[in-house]
């Protein structure tokens, strides 16, 4: 059991890039079965719950990734603060306007892309 009192002012063990609604991630989890221990990744959006590090989540604070998996949608809720998670890995960046995205959850195909959130060209 985690005490809250002893998470104030720590951030999250894991490694953890800045990500938000949107954008492609790839969440790598322990897997424990029996007796062994293995790493999973897991990829897909991000439809609720964003990252920086300057702010620090609460210790109840989670975020859920969303994948299409053989034509099914599975989502998984991340608490930040899980022994279990060891990184999260921004693959790409996602241009949205709102900061849940639940609508997708209704849409399939060319409806439920995502556009890529272009950077800025570096000026030589």
């Amino acid at each position: 059991m985690i005490d809250l009192n002893t998470l104030n002012g720590e951030a999250p063990k894991a490694d953890i890039e800045e990500f938000g609604p949107g954008d492609t991630v790839t969440v790598n989890l322990k897997i424990i079965e029996g007796d062994r221990e293995r790493v999973q990744a897991f990829q897909g959006n991000v439809i609720s719950g964003r990252y920086n590090p300057d702010h620090i989540p609460a210790p109840t604070d989670t975020f859920t990734v969303r994948r299409l998996s053989y034509g099914v949608g599975v989502e998984r809720i991340i608490p930040y603060w899980s022994p279990n998670l060891e990184s999260v890995k921004v693959t790409r960046q996602g241009a949205v306007r709102r900061s849940r995205l639940y609508y997708l959850r209704g849409r399939t195909g060319k409806s439920a892309r995502i556009k890529e959130r272009r950077r800025p060209a570096a000026s030589s």
